[in-house]
């Protein structure tokens, strides 16, 4: 979640306005996977919802910064600053190998079951048995269903954010 503005936070660089309305969509989405009712599901079901937006904001992020350079250094940033991307997450996706990771958490082993693993999302498809339905408890079923990709050709087009809610929808 994006920090709370005050008088005294510092007012985005330019180029915010742009993108501004779609982040206000996945922070509008997020609130309402948090307030989501949870009874019925597992602790870790309740989170898949936001782990899955926090992933598709991020992406976007990283798309506009490192694929399409369609913002500034500043903006990009500030924007990790204020919490609006992943850091952590970015940091790993720029390395090789991690292109496609899912969370953060499914790097850490000392939170898997056997010391020294990595969770079953990062196994390769061809390694995995036919049939057998893989489900991620820290991101949820991420092998039948992978975080929706950021298709958005630039942060100016007002479809082009209707296109990312819908991703997000699905």
């Amino acid at each position: 979640m994006p920090k709370i503005k005050t008088n005294r936070t510092k007012p985005p660089p330019e180029g915010f306005e742009e993108i501004e309305s779609i982040l206000e969509d996945y922070t509008r989405k997020m609130r309402d996977a948090e307030s989501e009712s949870h009874e019925g599901k597992r602790k870790t079901e309740s989170l898949w919802p936001i782990m899955r937006i926090t992933h598709t904001r991020s992406r976007y992020i990283y798309d506009l910064y490192y694929k399409r350079e369609a913002i500034s250094k500043e903006l990009y940033d500030w924007l990790c600053k204020e919490q609006y991307a992943d850091a952590n997450l970015i940091a790993k996706w720029k390395k090789s190998g991690y292109e496609k990771l899912c969370c953060a958490r499914c790097i850490q082993s000392r939170d898997m079951n056997y010391a020294g693993s990595t969770c079953i999302c990062r196994v390769p498809k061809a390694s995995l048995k036919a049939g057998v339905v893989v489900e991620c408890t820290h991101c949820g079923p991420s092998r039948l269903s992978p975080p929706p990709k950021c298709s958005v050709s630039s942060p100016l087009n007002l479809q082009d954010a209707e296109d990312v809610l819908r991703l997000i929808e699905a």
